[in-house]
């Protein structure tokens, strides 16, 4: 009774969340955003299947499509690595762990990083920038998260974001908070599953350092060159609130299905609908997984929405003391190359 009441609790907070970013979702400014960095997405299962398992994402892959996912951890510990190649030669880094600590319930570390590569540097008085200088700029997300099954049927989770944004002599650091909730077997029927989360809560952001400084001369007087610091604009973060379905069955002993539904709805861009499935084989100690999906902004412009359509494969293999997984995923994109995204895990 006391799980039910605070699961009560829970999900009063996030309709009331619901609401104040649904209400801030009607100015679509975008582009306009700090961090947009929080939107990139990781983990090859996840994204060949459109983004579309708020519902039933697990284990370390879950800390960045619906925290509560690691309430469901399937081993005592899990890593897991994940590489993608993004867009204009942008290249995404994803590292986290998760352990089990009982019925305290579960923590997971995680860490995302943007390589950018160097970039030549150009300023006002080289603007062309023959002198050969580059500048590398540095994006890094900590995640620290906290999830728990309440029931067999219900576990909630919590990340706490440090944001770090460092570009040549300019930085800027925020944190961000995403909560989220997980339901399996909804009104009793096996395989069907819901999932709410609410993602990037926080402060806005605003630029500091030496690179906003500059050199100012009286216009009258007789008073030396001084330093004046410009003031840089603060933005809100890319916010958003997703509900996702999925049902799911096996097929004999060997065989199951999955098929997810999700909405986004975003304070800074359009709403989008994402939907997915996944089919697997069992193969003695050996699971194959085909993925597809895609997402769908109905009232983006041609030149708002690049993405397309999205596909991948995984496997699986139960070695003694060890789970090993290997994922893959491709997703299409306009005007540059396809998104060709990695992941490692490891269960103990």
């Amino acid at each position: 009774m006391k799980n039910i009441g605070i699961v009560k609790i829970l999900l009063l907070c996030v309709v009331i969340l619901s609401l104040f970013v649904t209400a801030e979702a009607q100015n679509k400014r975008i582009g306009t955003s700090a961090a947009p960095e929080l939107l990139i997405p990781v983990g090859a299962r996840d994204l060949a299947m459109g983004g579309s398992t708020i519902a039933n994402s697990y284990g370390t892959e879950a800390i960045y499509w619906n925290p509560a996912g690691l309430g469901h951890l399937s081993y005592s510990a899990e890593g897991m690595f994940s590489t993608m190649s993004y867009i204009a030669d942008i290249n995404v880094s994803y590292g986290a762990i998760g352990a089990s600590f009982g019925s305290f319930g579960n923590i997971g570390l995680s860490v995302k990083s943007i390589n950018f590569g160097d970039i030549p540097l150009t300023t006002e008085a080289d603007p062309e920038g023959e002198a050969g200088r580059y500048f590398s700029p540095t994006y890094i997300t900590t995640g620290l998260t906290y999830a728990r099954a309440l029931t067999d049927a219900i576990s909630v989770g919590l990340t706490a974001k440090l944001i770090s944004e460092q570009i040549d002599q300019v930085s800027s650091t925020g944190f961000a908070f995403d909560v989220g909730v997980q339901y399996t077997n909804l009104v009793g029927l096996s395989g069907l599953e819901l999932g709410v989360v609410i993602k990037n809560i926080g402060p806005q952001m605003q630029f500091g350092g030496p690179g906003l400084y500059r050199n100012a001369t009286s216009s009258d007087g007789r008073r030396p060159e001084q330093k004046y610091k410009i003031e840089a604009a603060s933005f809100e973060l890319p916010s958003l609130v997703e509900i996702g379905v999925a049902y799911g069955q096996k097929i004999g002993e060997n065989m199951s299905w999955k098929l997810n539904g999700a909405f986004t709805n975003n304070n800074l861009f359009l709403d989008e609908y994402k939907i997915g499935g996944e089919y697997g084989y069992l193969l003695d100690a050996v699971k194959l997984f085909a993925r597809a999906g895609v997402g769908l902004v109905p009232q983006a412009t041609a030149d708002e929405k690049i993405f397309g359509g999205a596909f991948g494969f995984g496997v699986s293999y139960k070695a003694a003391g060890v789970d090993m997984t290997l994922d893959y995923a491709y997703r299409q994109v306009d005007y540059f190359d396809g998104n060709n995204i990695f992941s490692v895990k490891l269960g103990f």
